[in-house]
């Protein structure tokens, strides 16, 4: 893929913002640091897009582009910061237009009008779009040099990309996506976004925790919790679940009454519960092998009292359950599903206070190795609506997760751009064991009557939330 950079900039507030603007970091923040910048890629077709003058293009598209982020940045000024900490080694985000040492967001102008939208739609991994995205392989710690947010808005054949690259240790999935449908509202023509962040990070938690990071170790040095072994070779996928498949995974799930008399079983417990299964098939594990659920779970409405929808920063914590591999294999998926579903009704306020108070007692900085023994994690949702993200050319045809931040066993959960219950899974795996899942039809859920006729289609990729779950 031949790419041009023809321009770098930094995009500030329009607007300036008055005085010197610190936030504390809090304890859902801190233990994401030594995680890579959270990349996200949307991709927009346009007819006719060669045949726009180059100063069309640029009026039209890249400078509406900056001038509504400068005018979502006066709302979302954080973004447009840097990390710092004091003398105690207490991190912050601030803002202070008059620093000279804080340039706002990095915007990029490229070119490849020799890749084509269906080119970047058809590949299953991110290798392809990889350079269409910025930061990659860039820790959220360098945000102490760095801005917070690079854009990098690329010129296709036919189409647009957009590559995203967010410091996790700033904001999670919930509040990026509250960004990016707020850029898209000015954009579309709006004065004002019709709904503001909430920016008070000391009122979901205001203990100051003091962290000696200097230049954490490599998250992917190992994985799945085993740091003496070399990592697998590990490879991409994107499952589409359609809505009769969705509605079938969780009738098959709900077939059974629960003797214990909880409630049915979600979409997202029943789907990530099917994942899990034949993941842990794929595997070949041993009966007595442990095998780790775990997802990254949005807790603005768990904790008491509750934080607004609209917080900016980050509000997820890890759920971890598990069982042994035979026990996953030898029942029906209504025995996944009660696993995943007891770990995440357990995990109310008391718990989360409990693991912060843990933590903050003795900081731990998360690496991938963390999610747990042969695990399946989940992180994003399908609840967020990433195809409502119209800039004012139409919605996007894609959207995807960049190469950042995969491991053996983490998976994405997106909305299926169809429309209804369908979701796109973003899986990454061992080679041999991806294998395997591609033609397991169980999985696939393949009529074996109607020859290939499949209600999933392993051609793509997908997106997985901790606030999937309802």
């Amino acid at each position: 893929m031949k790419i041009k950079i023809s321009c770098k900039t930094h995009v500030q507030p329009n607007k300036p913002i008055l005085g010197k603007k610190q936030f504390q970091l809090t304890t859902f923040d801190l233990p994401y640091l030594a995680f890579y910048y959270n990349q996200k890629f949307l991709l927009y077709k346009f007819e006719n897009l060669l045949d726009l003058e180059e100063t069309t293009f640029q009026n039209n598209v890249v400078e509406k582009l900056k001038d509504g982020l400068g005018s979502v940045l006066e709302d979302f000024y954080q973004l447009a910061g840097k990390l710092a900490k004091d003398e105690d080694g207490v991190f912050r985000v601030e803002y202070d237009a008059d620093d000279e040492e804080i340039n706002g967001v990095e915007f990029s102008v490229a070119d490849a009008v020799d890749v084509s939208v269906d080119d970047l739609t058809a590949e299953e991994g991110t290798a392809q779009f990889k350079e269409l995205v910025p930061y990659n392989g860039i820790l959220n710690l360098e945000g102490l040099r760095r801005p917070l947010l690079a854009v990098q808005v690329t010129k296709l054949k036919d189409g647009l990309a957009m590559g995203l690259a967010f410091n996790h240790a700033v904001l999670d999935g919930t509040a990026t996506w509250h960004f990016m449908s707020s850029w898209a509202e000015i954009c579309r023509g709006a004065e004002t976004i019709s709904t503001q962040p909430f920016l008070d990070r000391a009122k979901a938690r205001d203990t100051r925790v003091k962290l000696d990071l200097a230049s954490p170790k490599d998250p992917n040095a190992s994985s799945n919790g085993d740091a003496a072994a070399e990592p697998p070779q590990i490879v991409e996928k994107v499952f589409k679940f359609s809505d009769s498949a969705i509605h079938t995974i969780k009738s098959r799930a709900n077939s059974v009454v629960p003797s214990d008399g909880s409630k049915p079983f979600s979409t997202f417990q029943s789907l990530t519960s099917h994942i899990w299964r034949h993941v842990t098939l794929a595997r070949g594990l041993k009966p007595e092998d442990i095998t780790v659920f775990t997802v990254f779970a949005d807790c603005r409405r768990r904790i008491d009292p509750p934080m607004p929808e609209e917080y900016f920063g980050n509000m997820i914590q890890a759920i971890f359950t598990g069982t042994a591999a035979g026990l996953l294999a030898a029942h029906g998926p209504e025995f996944g599903a009660a696993v995943v579903q007891k770990a995440i009704v357990a995990h109310d306020a008391r718990v989360i206070d409990a693991r912060n108070e843990e933590w903050e007692k003795a900081p731990k900085i998360f690496q991938f190795k963390d999610a747990g023994v042969n695990c399946v994690a989940v992180g994003s949702s399908p609840r967020f609506k990433v195809y409502e993200v119209d800039f004012g050319w139409g919605k996007p045809e894609t959207v995807r997760s960049g190469s950042n931040n995969r491991f053996n066993g983490m998976m994405y959960l997106y909305p299926g751009k169809a429309g209804g219950v369908s979701i796109d899974v973003e899986i990454t795996l061992e080679a041999r064991v991806m294998e395997k899942l591609e033609k397991s039809k169980e999985f696939l859920l393949i009529d074996e009557e109607e020859d290939g006729n499949k209600i999933t289609n392993g051609n793509g990729h997908g997106h997985a939330n901790g606030n999937g779950f309802a």
